[in-house]
């Protein structure tokens, strides 16, 4: 009866450690896209879609996360070891630039919200860093048309007027 409880917990420990395990020696291709016009949107959109290749065969269900700049994030499976994480700004927050997308696994990023919760300012090494540059958005030309039309008019009004007064006078 004892020895079925010994293989019964010898069973689990096995199966743990083989879904608990993490990758090894990472290795990442990965390609970002942003929004580039703020004319017509509301928010900025980032995407960041990556294939992550590791030494040791991984789980099918094997999740990562991700830190944004402090914010948390999941990182979405979209197809056999490939994963997009993504997140939106409103316009008038997102700055033009570099983001470093930290991608964690189960372990790292329970490790960070451990540390987090003795110092919010703590950081954890990550899985992997990926660098989305985001060129900044067009959000439209400095003088609107409707403005530069009624200045235009205004001053052509004036131009006649002052030439028809020194062509009557």
């Amino acid at each position: 009866m004892v020895t079925k409880y010994i293989t019964a917990l010898f069973f689990i420990a096995f199966c743990s450690i083989s879904y608990a395990q993490s990758c090894q020696n990472p290795k990442v291709d990965a390609a970002s896209f942003t929004s580039l016009d703020a004319t017509v949107v509301t928010q900025i959109a980032y995407i960041t879609e990556f294939t992550l290749k590791c030494d040791n065969p991984l789980p099918e269900n094997y999740a990562l996360y991700a830190e944004v700049e402090g914010r948390p994030l999941t990182a979405a499976r979209i197809g056999e070891n490939k994963y997009q994480v993504s997140w939106t700004e409103e316009p008038t927050k997102a700055r033009a630039g570099l983001h470093e997308i930290h991608v964690l696994d189960e372990e790292g990023w329970a490790s960070l919200r451990r540390a987090r919760r003795a110092d919010p300012a703590a950081t954890v090494s990550p899985l992997l860093a990926i660098q989305l540059q985001h060129p900044g958005s067009y959000s439209g030309p400095w003088v609107n048309s409707e403005i530069l039309a009624t200045g235009l008019s205004i001053l052509v009004a004036y131009v006649a007027l002052r030439n028809k007064s020194k062509i009557l006078a």
